[in-house]
């Protein structure tokens, strides 16, 4: 059975291929599908375990190479399955408190997607204290306008190149800014949030480019905007939330590398996959939306929202600070190995936005050089 070899040799290539540290689209892509190389190396694994054939030693070198192959991949992927240990603690029912939760609701709308009843209905529905929404125009914004008098706070970004973005928020925003970190086409919002007990949170909504051959022909942009603001967050002494469609998966070498210099945390470690993306074909998606959070937060609820008749599906989080949250959470280990790699990736974004005549913002500018 040639077909089970070719599959098993594609399983190992693609592997061994997204261990190589290249940023372009090419090699950054087999990050992605993780999930779904698994599921056809246990196939091939099976056929090749049941194949009544000879073992020759083309056929043992393809079943070693195999092996290695999906145990790198279960190394990947086994941390955000029930099996490993939480990294962030349940709330549980005697400790709940509203006045220190906040309930967030992400959604990347498609800019084309004219489903906007969907959408609200699922405002209406969670009721989130805030509402990030990206890809979002002048249109969408217009469509938005009715739950305008349920979010008195708003921060709107509406652009036509699909990395628009709009905040809705029930609860007071203070020091708000729209950043373009390193490009002047791309915005993120950075602002504080005052939760209902008076504590402050600090926010990120982020939306890089992705690498693909139709929008980055690399990764370096998305990358060095993610470990900017994971750099900046780490010299904070502030409960922090950092979210949106970063345009990479969670076990992806950066979002690691951006936790372990940000000290933030991942809720959905030891529960489940929260795969947003692609919302229309059910065998190929992953987790492209994200939520991250200082240790002070402890999770009340997390779950991936129903379709909206975009290509993601939106995802709701309510989350709860804490001291004793903070007192038994502890953040990844930070090494100078990851130091010296952050820095290098956030120089290489700044140089490759210098090439491109990308205005880097004379905060970043300061900073990094």
């Amino acid at each position: 059975m040639i077909w089970i070899e070719i599959i098993a040799i594609l399983v190992i290539w693609l592997s061994f291929w997204s261990l190589i540290p290249r940023d372009e689209w090419w090699f950054r892509g087999a990050d992605f599908p993780r999930l779904q190389i698994l599921i056809l190396g246990f196939i091939a694994l099976a056929f090749l375990l049941f194949w009544d054939e000879p073992w020759t030693v083309y056929r043992q070198i393809i079943f070693v190479g195999l092996i290695a192959a999906l145990a790198y991949q279960l190394k990947m992927v086994l941390p955000y399955t029930f099996i490993w240990k939480k990294q962030v603690q349940q709330v549980s029912d005697d400790q709940l408190d509203p006045n220190k939760q906040i309930s967030l609701l992400v959604s990347n709308v498609l800019t084309p997607n004219e489903k906007y009843h969907l959408l609200l209905e699922q405002v209406q529905k969670y009721q989130p204290d805030i509402l990030l929404t990206l890809e979002t125009d002048q249109t969408w914004q217009n469509e938005l306008s009715v739950i305008e008098k349920d979010y008195p706070y708003r921060v709107p970004v509406p652009l036509d190149n699909l990395y628009g973005m709009h905040l809705y928020s029930r609860l007071p925003l203070h020091e708000t800014e729209v950043k373009f970190i390193l490009s002047d086409e791309i915005p993120s919002i950075h602002t504080t949030v005052q939760l209902r007990s008076g504590n402050l949170v600090q926010l990120y909504c982020l939306h890089p480019k992705p690498p693909s051959p139709t929008e980055a022909k690399d990764s370096t942009l998305r990358d060095a905007e993610l470990l900017i603001v994971g750099d900046q967050i780490k010299d904070l002494d502030e409960s922090c939330i950092v979210m949106g469609d970063l345009n990479d998966v969670a076990w992806s070498r950066t979002t690691r590398l951006f936790q372990r210099i940000s000290g933030l945390l991942d809720p959905r470690v030891g529960r489940k996959y929260i795969n947003t993306f692609h919302a229309d074909y059910k065998f190929l998606r992953w987790s492209l939306d994200h939520i991250f959070h200082s240790t002070d937060f402890a999770l009340v609820h997390m779950e991936r929202v129903a379709h909206v008749g975009s290509d993601h599906f939106p995802v709701f989080v309510v989350l709860q600070t804490g001291r004793a949250f903070e007192q038994a959470q502890e953040s990844l280990e930070q090494t100078d190995a990851d130091e010296e790699e952050a820095q290098e990736a956030i120089q290489e974004g700044i140089e490759k936005a210098e090439r491109e005549e990308k205005p880097v913002t004379d905060e970043i500018a300061q900073d990094y050089k």
